[in-house]
């Protein structure tokens, strides 16, 4: 799922699903990201939100989780991240992001 310089994709992981972001997530995020998520809360297990090979993430691009995690809270669903980096953690735990989703460190190399 593309759209203008984001890409959101659904695999497979050791306790869930992945959705892989890949770009900039913004306003055009939206759209594919809520596909993927979609498709992956059809699967067991954690979602796993990997942010390994996001470039940037804006306000807009923060009120696209936050949808996401009403989604998955509404849901009974879990949500995890990873692939932050130090500067996007800190914005989880400022915005409190943190608060709704587990923050993990290291990226598996499984999926």
């Amino acid at each position: 799922m593309t759209d203008e310089g984001f890409r959101a994709t659904v695999g497979d992981g050791d306790e869930g699903p992945v959705i892989h972001l890949v770009g900039t997530v913004n306003r055009v995020a939206k759209e594919p990201l809520e596909a993927a998520y979609g498709e992956a809360s059809r699967q067991p297990g954690e979602i796993m939100l990997d942010f390994s090979d996001v470039d940037y993430i804006n306000s807009t691009g923060i009120a696209v989780i936050v949808g996401i995690l009403a989604m998955a809270r509404s849901g009974g669903r879990t949500v995890g991240a990873r692939g932050l980096t130090q500067h996007y953690r800190e914005v989880f735990e400022i915005t409190r992001l943190s608060d709704f989703m587990n923050i993990y460190e290291q990226t598996s190399t499984s999926d």
